[in-house]
C-alpha cells in the first residue's frame, strides 16, 4: 500500500486536494485563505445556504456556503 493516499497535495506523486473538511466551522475568510494557500489554482466562492447555484461542475470552483463553512469544501 502507499502512503501517500492522504491526497495533501504536496509531494511530486500526490494528488492535489479537492476537499476540506477540516474546514467546517471556519470563518469565510479562514477557510479561503487556507484552500488559496494549498491550491492557488482554484476559485473559491462564499455562497449564502439556500441559494440556488447551477449543477454545472466547475473543476477551477470550490463553493463556500454561509457565514462560516457549513459543508465539507469541495471542488465542484
Amino acid at each position: 500500500m502507499s502512503s501517500s493516499a492522504g491526497g495533501d497535495g504536496k509531494g511530486c506523486d500526490a494528488t492535489p486536494k479537492t476537499e476540506w473538511p477540516e474546514l467546517v466551522g471556519s470563518t469565510i475568510k479562514e477557510a479561503t485563505e487556507k484552500i488559496k494557500a494549498e491550491r492557488p489554482d482554484l476559485n473559491v466562492k462564499a455562497v449564502p445556504v439556500g441559494t440556488f447555484v447551477p449543477q454545472v461542475f466547475d473543476p477551477k470552483r470550490v463553493r463556500l456556503w454561509v457565514d462560516t463553512v457549513a459543508e465539507v469544501p469541495r471542488i465542484g
